[in-house]
């Protein structure tokens, strides 16, 4: 009984191993994190295929043919990609209406998760740089002075109205 489960779990192993493929929509760099400032360790061209291997925030890791790192989510159309009019499937991610149905999509981000939330910790140095950046209200408006702003003043938005007619 064991050696068949064994050999069942020997049969599925390959197709954990496969990665999801898709196409370059445009030359980007690899980078070794999933972070703008991270080191590069390679670059892929406009319509390369590549293998999908994670996917982090709007980070992806890729195989490419020339190396592989991570890349940003919008450089990358999951799925094969058509000979045929590759430059209408760049515009379509370009305007948000990819797919059939040709419905407007976003891509956000909402920045840590839960596990780098749990190792987060104080640093007092981060702190204090950042509140090196304050300024006064008076360097505030000498600076919007120099730029040429002026104050204006917004009315506030009216109050919504609830489903039976009366604000709330």
């Amino acid at each position: 009984m064991k050696l068949r489960y064994f050999g069942l779990a020997l049969l599925l192993v390959p197709l954990l191993a496969i990665a999801e493929s898709g196409t370059a929509l445009k030359d980007d760099i690899l980078r070794v994190e999933p972070y703008a400032d991270a080191k590069a360790s390679g670059a892929i061209k406009r319509s390369d295929k590549v293998d999908i291997l994670e996917k982090k925030g709007a980070w992806l890791k890729v195989k490419a043919p020339k190396g592989s790192g991570w890349v940003r989510l919008l450089s990358v159309k999951r799925g094969e990609a058509s000979k045929s009019n590759e430059a209408a499937g760049v515009l379509s991610v370009a305007s948000g209406r990819a797919g059939t149905g040709q419905v407007v999509s976003t891509t956000g981000v909402r920045g840590l998760n839960e596990e780098e939330l749990k190792a987060a910790k104080f640093n007092e140095a981060e702190v204090k740089q950042l509140e090196s950046y304050s300024v006064s209200a008076e360097q505030a408006q000498q600076f919007a002075k120099a730029g040429g702003l002026q104050a204006s003043k917004l009315a506030y938005l009216p109050k919504p109205k609830s489903a039976g007619g009366t604000s709330q």
